[in-house]
């Protein structure tokens, strides 16, 4: 059961590799056809946004899985250990309640291009299958936030985050 989630968790690392590295070629190709064969891609641009988006929230997930999200350590680590936990508790709301904020308004910014039909420009795609990397995104930044601060509070691997590293 815990490798089972741990795959599905991993679903984050995975969509953001495979969008960077799409990013990446589009980019680079785009540099070419505008620069070289002097034939810009006209729709490069549109997709480059959707890819950026995927790539920033579902790699922010797959950064707060293995706690490599900003931090104020330096801060931190000044206090006594007993003090070092309830501050790392009092991060831990702040964080969540931001990213349950962002999931909010992530899937009502959906909704809304769902009610309005709203698409890109010159590919036509629906605008909601780009931005709803928001709400999945921050969603599965919760969990893998929740996860890993219970393994750095608790010292409790609950998904086999360490079998990965």
């Amino acid at each position: 059961m815990k490798n089972i989630i741990h795959k599905i968790l991993s679903l984050d690392l995975v969509i953001s590799g495979i969008a960077l590295i799409i990013l990446v070629i589009l980019t680079f190709l785009g540099s070419l056809m505008r620069y070289i064969v002097n034939r810009p891609i006209i729709w490069q641009e549109e997709v480059q946004i959707g890819l950026a988006i995927w790539v920033i929230f579902f790699g922010a997930s797959a950064a707060f899985r293995y706690s490599n999200h900003i931090a104020i350590d330096m801060i931190v680590d000044m206090f006594p250990k007993n003090i070092q936990k309830i501050i790392e508790v009092l991060i831990a709301i702040v964080t969540i309640s931001v990213l349950f904020f962002m999931l909010i308004n992530g899937k009502n910014l959906v909704l809304q291009f769902i009610k309005t039909n709203r698409s890109t420009n010159i590919l036509h795609i629906p605008s909601q299958y780009i931005y709803s990397a928001i709400p999945l995104g921050c969603f599965l930044m919760i969990i893998n936030y929740i996860i890993a601060e219970i393994k750095i509070i608790f010292g409790k691997d609950l998904v086999g985050i360490e079998e990965e590293e």
